[in-house]
Order: C-alpha cells, then sequence, then structure tokens
C-alpha cells in the first residue's frame, strides 16, 4: 500500500518537473529541478551548472540531451545567472532570461510577433509558435552546436568564446579567432566542378558533414565521423553533433541515449597546438603524453591574472634600446593570414633574430623556419601563440629585457651556511652525488625489468623519444607503439618498393605515415647511421622523415602524413577517382616544387643523395597540394646480397622512367634522376603514362608522339584533354614541355642540372629548341636510391656492372653506342646548362 503511494507521489512529482506544453506565463527557475521537455523525452529545456563550476554556483539555461549531454544550444550564447535567476515564457510572446535581482540578461526580442505557445522539438529545437505557426526559432539563433537537422547556411555563425566558426560562398568552412585569424580553412578539393551558388553545411544523422547546392548533384562530403559507419549509427539512440568547442577546435561528437558522455569522433585540427591562441598571448602549447599543456616561454613572464596567457615581467618600455632576444628552440610562432602574407621574408636564421632586434617596436617576436626554405616570419603585433614540439624544424626568438632568465629559480628553503656546518662539503657533495646516482640506477632497472611492456610505460617513452629528437636524432619507436599508433597496422596507404605504408596517430596526436622495410637485414648500427642522414635532410618540397624502429626483424620508418597522396591519383584516376582533376597552377606549382626537391638531394644538402625513382607515385602531396618528394635515401638499406642480386639481374627504377645509362648498367648520377624528372614533368602536362600506346599516338609510344606534336608547334594537342577547357598559361606550358625535352636527353651531359631545370621553369633563362630525344626498351625494374658523398667522385657505383669504371668517359664510350649529339637547351653565350659533372 505504501509502496503504491510513494510510486503515485514520484508520477506525480515527475509530471510537475517535466512539461512539454509551455504556455505564456510558464517560468523555469535554476533553483529547481523543472525542464521543458521534447514529446519524447529526448531533449530538454533546463538550467545547469557552469563548467568548471564557480563560488558561489552559476547557471546556465541550456537545451540538453537525453542524459544533460551534450550541451545544444544556451540562451545568449553561454549567459549565465545566479541561482535566483529564471527563464521565462512571457505572456507578450517574449522569451526571457533574468538574474535573481531581475536584470535581463538576454530576451528573444519576439515581443510584437504573437507567440502563443513555446516547444521542444525531438530535433533539439527550441521555437516560438503562433498557433501552428514558427515565429522564432534556436536554429536561427545558433550558439556552438550543429545539430543534424539544422542547416548551415552562408550567413550563419557558430561562436565560443573568441573563435567562429563559418561558411563561405565558395564552399570554404573557416574556423576565425577574435574575427581575425583564420586558423584553419577547408575547401572543396579539384572533383568538384562548377561554382557554389548557395551552398548549405550539413550533418547527416550516421556523422557525414556535407555540403548541398543546388549546382551540386548530390552532397559533397566534407569530414566523417570515426564511427560513421557502426552498425546501428543511424538510428535514434546515438545523436551526433558538430561542435565548436571553447578550445577552438571543431570536432564531431557521438553521444547514447541516455550516457551522457559525449565521445570526439572527428576534430578539424589534429593537432590542439596548431589552434591558435590556445594558450593565450605568449603562450606556449606543447605536450604531455597525449594531452596539450601550456606554459610560458621563460621565466621572464608570468603566467595573467585571468589564467591563460602570459605577460612580459618587465615591459619592454621600460628597457628601451637594451632589449635582448630570447631564443626557443623547435618552437613556432602560429602565423596565419593575412599576417603570414604580408610579414614573411626568406632570410637566414642569425639574419631573422637580428633584424627583429634591431628593429626596435616594430618586431616583438619572430620565427625561422630550418625547412630548407629560409622562411622568416616577423611578429610586428605584440600578440603571438607559440607551439613547441621536438619535431618542429623551427627556432623562434622573444624580444625582452634583459637579463635572461630560461630557468626556474631554485625551489625556496632555507639557506644552508657551510662555514657553521660541522660537516665539510665535499662530504655533503659525495654523499648527495652517490644517493643521486643510486636512486636513478634503481628506478631505471625497475622500470627496465617491471615496466617496460606496460601500455603506460609505453607513452612514456615515446614521449622521451621525442626529447631524442630535439638534439637533432630521429626519434626512436618500440614495435609495440606503432602497433598501437596504426590499430595493428590496419588502414593501408598504399605499397612501395620497400614496403607497405600504414596511417597512424602518434601519442601527441600527430597524423603519420609508417612504412614497413622488406628485405633490410643490415646491422643495427648501420641502419641507424642511414636513418640519421635521412632524417637530418629537410626541404619544404622532402618528405620528413620522423623516426624509426630497428626491433630485430621489425624496420620501420615514420614520415609526416600528407592528407592528399600521391601525384598518380590526380594525373592517372582510377574509376572510382574520375573526378579528381588538378587545375594547371596547381600542375605548374607541383613541377616546380619537385624540381626544387630534387635539387636540394643533388647540390644542397650534407651527403648528396641520387634518388635513383623519381616517377608521380614517389611525389606525395600535402594538405595545400604543395608537392613533397619521398623514398629518397633508401638504396643502402637494402640487404646487401638481395641487392647484389638485384643489380645483376634487372635494372634499378621504374619502368616508363628509366634513363638510358640505368639500361646499359652504366653508373648512375644525378643526370638519372634528371632522366625521370623528364618524363614526370611531361607526364604532368599530359595527364598521360608516357609509355602508353594508342590509335591517337599512331601506336607510338606517349613520349615519342609527343616530341612530334611539339616539333609541329601543337602544344594544346599534348596538353591534358582535361585541361582543353580551363584556361591555361600557355607560356608555362611551352616552357614545361621544353624543359621536359632537355630533360630526356639520351647524352647525360646534354641534360640539365636540377638547379637549371628549376631556373627554366621559373624563366629566369630563355630555352632553345631541345633536340629530338632517343628512347630504349626498358626490362623488368625495380626502385632504389643512393647516397653520393660531396668529396668522391660524381658517378655512384651503385647498381654499376662491376666491370665499368665509374669515370665520364665509360657512360659516353660505352655500352651505350647511339647516344645523340644533343645542342646546348640555351644560347651559347649562356652557361645556365653547363654540365655539372
Amino acid at each position: 500500500m505504501y509502496l503504491k503511494i510513494f510510486l503515485f507521489l514520484a508520477f506525480i512529482l515527475f509530471v510537475a518537473a517535466t512539461v512539454t506544453a509551455v504556455n505564456p506565463g510558464d517560468t523555469l527557475s535554476a533553483s529547481t529541478n523543472q525542464s521543458w521537455s521534447s514529446p519524447s523525452s529526448t531533449f530538454s529545456l533546463r538550467f545547469i551548472q557552469t563548467t568548471p563550476p564557480t563560488t558561489p554556483p552559476s547557471f546556465l539555461a541550456a537545451v540538453v540531451y537525453s542524459g544533460g549531454a551534450p550541451v545544444v544550444w544556451t540562451a545568449g550564447n553561454s549567459i549565465a545567472v545566479d541561482s535566483g535567476g529564471s527563464f521565462q515564457f512571457q505572456t507578450n510572446g517574449n522569451l526571457r532570461l533574468v538574474n535573481g535581482s531581475g536584470a535581463v540578461k538576454w530576451d528573444s526580442n519576439t515581443t510584437r510577433l504573437g507567440g502563443t505557445s513555446v516547444k521542444i522539438q525531438d530535433s533539439g529545437k527550441l521555437v516560438i509558435l503562433n498557433g501552428t505557426k514558427e515565429v522564432w526559432s534556436s536554429f536561427d539563433h545558433l550558439t556552438d552546436t550543429l545539430l543534424p537537422s539544422t542547416n548551415f547556411s552562408v550567413g550563419k555563425v557558430l561562436k565560443s568564446g573568441d573563435y567562429s566558426f563559418s561558411l563561405a560562398k565558395i564552399g570554404n568552412l573557416s574556423l576565425i579567432w577574435n574575427d581575425s585569424v583564420t586558423f584553419w580553412t577547408h575547401g572543396l578539393n579539384s572533383s568538384v566542378n562548377g561554382s557554389l551558388s548557395n551552398p548549405v553545411l550539413g550533418l547527416s544523422p550516421i556523422g557525414i558533414l556535407q555540403l548541398s547546392d543546388v549546382n551540386l548533384s548530390t552532397p559533397v562530403p566534407v569530414a566523417y565521423s570515426s564511427d560513421y559507419a557502426d552498425a546501428g549509427s543511424g538510428g535514434s539512440d546515438v545523436l551526433r553533433v558538430l561542435k565548436l568547442d571553447s578550445d577552438g577546435n571543431l570536432r564531431i561528437y557521438s553521444t547514447s541515449r541516455g550516457s551522457g558522455s559525449p565521445i570526439a569522433r572527428w576534430a578539424a585540427v589534429q593537432d590542439q597546438c596548431q589552434v591558435y591562441a590556445f594558450c593565450g598571448n605568449y603562450g606556449i602549447c606543447s605536450y604531455n603524453d597525449t594531452n596539450p599543456i601550456c606554459g610560458c616561454p621563460s621565466e621572464n613572464f608570468e603566467v595573467n591574472d585571468g589564467g591563460k596567457g602570459c605577460r612580459r615581467k618587465v615591459d619592454l618600455a621600460n628597457c628601451r634600446g637594451n632589449e635582448t632576444m630570447l631564443e626557443l628552440d623547435h618552437t613556432q610562432f602560429l602565423t596565419y593570414p593575412p599576417e603570414s602574407l604580408s610579414q614573411s621574408f626568406f632570410i637566414g636564421i642569425s639574419a631573422c633574430r637580428g633584424n627583429c632586434l634591431s628593429g626596435s617596436g616594430a618586431c616583438y617576436a619572430s620565427t625561422s623556419l630550418s625547412d630548407g626554405t629560409g622562411q622568416c616570419y616577423i611578429k610586428s603585433v605584440d600578440l603571438v601563440s607559440g607551439y613547441h614540439s621536438p619535431a618542429l624544424p623551427s627556432t623562434s626568438y622573444v624580444k625582452v629585457c634583459p637579463p635572461l632568465a630560461l630557468n626556474p629559480p631554485p625551489t625556496s628553503g632555507e639557506t644552508v651556511n657551510e662555514k657553521s656546518s660541522s660537516v665539510p662539503g665535499w662530504v655533503v657533495l659525495v654523499v648527495v652525488l652517490g644517493t643521486l646516482l643510486g636512486v636513478v640506477a634503481i628506478e631505471g632497472g625497475l622500470w627496465f625489468w617491471c615496466c617496460r611492456k606496460t601500455a603506460r610505460f609505453g607513452v612514456l617513452s615515446a614521449q622521451y623519444a621525442l626529447l631524442e629528437y630535439a638534439s637533432g636524432a630521429p626519434v626512436q619507436f618500440t614495435y609495440k607503439e606503432l602497433q598501437r599508433s596504426t590499430k595493428n597496422f590496419k588502414e593501408k596507404l598504399g605499397a612501395g618498393g620497400f614496403g607497405a605504408v600504414y596511417r597512424g596517430i602518434l601519442v601527441n596526436k600527430t597524423v603519420v605515415a609508417v612504412k614497413q622495410l622488406e628485405g633490410i637485414e643490415q646491422g643495427e648500427k648501420q641502419f641507424r647511421m642511414e636513418v640519421a642522414t635521412i632524417s637530418s635532410t629537410h626541404h619544404l618540397n622532402l618528405v620528413r622523415l620522423i623516426g624509426f624502429c630497428s626491433e630485430g626483424r621489425h624496420r620501420l620508418l615514420v614520415y609526416e602524413f600528407m592528407k592528399n597522396s600521391s601525384l598518380d591519383n590526380f594525373l592517372f584516376p582510377k574509376e572510382e577517382q574520375s573526378g579528381k582533376l588538378l587545375n594547371w597552377e596547381y600542375r605548374y606549382n607541383i613541377a616546380l616544387g619537385t624540381a626544387r626537391g630534387i635539387t636540394y638531394l643533388h647540390e644542397e644538402c650534407r651527403d648528396c643523395i641520387v634518388h635513383c625513382d623519381i616517377k608521380p607515385e614517389n611525389i606525395l602531396l600535402d594538405d595545400n597540394y604543395v608537392a613533397k618528394v619521398s623514398d629518397f635515401g633508401l638504396a643502402k638499406l637494402v640487404n646487401p646480397k638481395d641487392h647484389r642480386h638485384r643489380t645483376l639481374t634487372s635494372v634499378r627504377g621504374t619502368r616508363g622512367y628509366l634513363a638510358p645509362e640505368w639500361i646499359a648498367n652504366l653508373p648512375t648520377t644525378s643526370k638519372s634522376d634528371v632522366y625521370s624528372y623528364g618524363m614526370v614533368l611531361l607526364e604532368i602536362v599530359s595527364g598521360r603514362r608516357n609509355f602508353d600506346v594508342s590509335e591517337e599516338t599512331n601506336r607510338k609510344k606517349f613520349s615519342t608522339w609527343a616530341y612530334e606534336e611539339f616539333e609541329k608547334g601543337n602544344i594544346k594537342g599534348i596538353l591534358d584533354k582535361r585541361l582543353a577547357d580551363v584556361e591555361v598559361d600557355t607560356e608555362q606550358v611551352t616552357r614545361a614541355i621544353q624543359v621536359c625535352f632537355w630533360c630526356i636527353q639520351e647524352q647525360p651531359s646534354q641534360r640539365p642540372a636540377m638547379s637549371k631545370v628549376v631556373q627554366m621553369l621559373e624563366g629566369v633563362k630563355e630555352i632553345e629548341k631541345p633536340a629530338p630525344p632517343k628512347f630504349v626498351a626498358e626490362g623488368p625494374v625495380s626502385g632504389t636510391s643512393t647516397y653520393i658523398s660531396s668529396n668522391v667522385s660524381a658517378f655512384s657505383t651503385v647498381g654499376a656492372s662491376p666491370n665499368v669504371p665509374s669515370s665520364s668517359s665509360s657512360i659516353q664510350t660505352s655500352g651505350v653506342s647511339n647516344f645523340a649529339s644533343g645542342r646546348n637547351p640555351e644560347k651559347a653565350s649562356s652557361s645556365l646548362l653547363q654540365s655539372d659533372q
């Protein structure tokens, strides 16, 4: 009997606390657990405490999902009230948020619209109705969250603190700080043809973020929630939202009904430290374990009163003329347009520091990139956002008043007076040092024997390995760490001559490409030496080696991840990729970037490298379609026995890109790479494989047919037919075709050096008409590359016949009998294309 009465009273209280029909005059109080709910109770409007909690407590009027999370809308975009506050639907049809004192904190301004009721729909939308007509909607007054049923059109904005997210008419998505710095932009890829008239961004219930437009036949996917394909993912028990968080990142969250625990399934900025001003002004972002942490540049700074960002302890105005520069290794001050367009210079590291120091008040900090570009960013506004990582090839400088305080002050405590001590100082020193060494030895032994195989300590060892990289060495990973980062080598990106490549995510959230090397049986010491040489090769147009793994038979290399994969996917797309198309501007920049990367390998790095396998598959494209050459310097990693076998039975390289001297088993030089590059350049122009034959080319190889058309002046016939209706720079196309035919001259001495190729592509020098190139038959191949020491002969003996001497005369007289007597590609008075042998 008592149980029935108790259940009846509980039901009455529940009905009283949960209201689905809201009428004029109804009020929610912050001090009670009342709510206005949707018909199925999927969403409700209620008061929740602010995060983090305050004293005294403050509250938000919010629309929340079942279980209380996530929050999908707040009145006034997170305007808080005290415990006496209330949310009112007034008799005049107005929604109002008031404080305990009666002060109005937010108002819907719908007095004249005749609102007669308020409803929370099962879609999560809060609406004011005039009968059945909707006169106001929370979907038209977004805060920081986008629900699956919301259309996000041009002009709408998600806001969270100083951060905002918007959609441009051309289809670009942007994250902006303080309405001034655009630090993330995601546009439509080249597969989308035509312009957009009125794009709308939407999130599907299964977690696909996509753009729709009247000019698009189907919605274009922009991003995928990592669980979008899970079984039952489209059901009503899982809610997905797009949310702009207070840390400035845009994420897709998934929440199971009743769990109250949203899980991030996608983030716009993979590396949180790349979010502008994440740590505030002069805050330096780095990683502790897997989480980003914030700190100040040095003890010359102190944390701001609000807890975010740092400020100088001594203002620069107090030491005018005596300023000094604080040096921060492996640190970069984030620089985005428009600042990066006007404050970027190509100068050396010392000049980047000196120019800022001598600039008085016009420069507050600077960043010098050590990636081969010599680029320097000057901060002329006293507002910087820093990022520190052992993997960053950059050095930054901050102007401060002396003296520099690089280390934290000693721990406070009683001062020991050595003279008054009865124990000699040297005894104290010996005891302290002995104790420290003993503790270190014990802890090291315990870790080695007990903890080295645990996941927790695996993460810590990875972080310690990053410190090794800070000294210039590549990061050493364990095999288990790379297994975890690749989810046991689940997502395969591709396969090459040296092994398969997999996608992985390191503990600091860096996305990487992990290559499993095959046929590598070198000694540990030699393997590490070769890896160190490769990792020390830095250039804007070279794929960066981050680290390696060497455990028994497991040999792996960890590279930076290239989002847009390799060039061949765009030049020769498969049927399912038929929409991919690079315009001429992108192609020309890719050709020029590739040439610059190879030039660095041949002429500028400390241990010069001949790649030996230049082809579209080894030219990768980053987020901005910048070309980066991959797989350089791997020749010495091949098993010596296997290498000798390959040399005697096959030709190194890839069919269609082999220089004649390779096929004749003669020594390879940097000019062999020039030949391969010329073949790639022709494919960039034509969009066709050089060794393809068809009725259109009279059953000739395309490269042979292309020269015949070039002599006829038929440049458009050589150009990719997919660019026929697109505006192109005819002068650039002609220049590229001329350069490619000079590069594929049969005689190595007639080919230009790669530095000269760059100059010709840039239009620095006039180019004469190239001689007709000759082509030879090719056999089975396999790709490698080799080093050329700066103090030895320019010819590499790797892959050469043992009976062929390494000299230029042997190349010109042995093995290949029909070298063309090509002319110099420039006028006689120019030294642009002098042989570099």
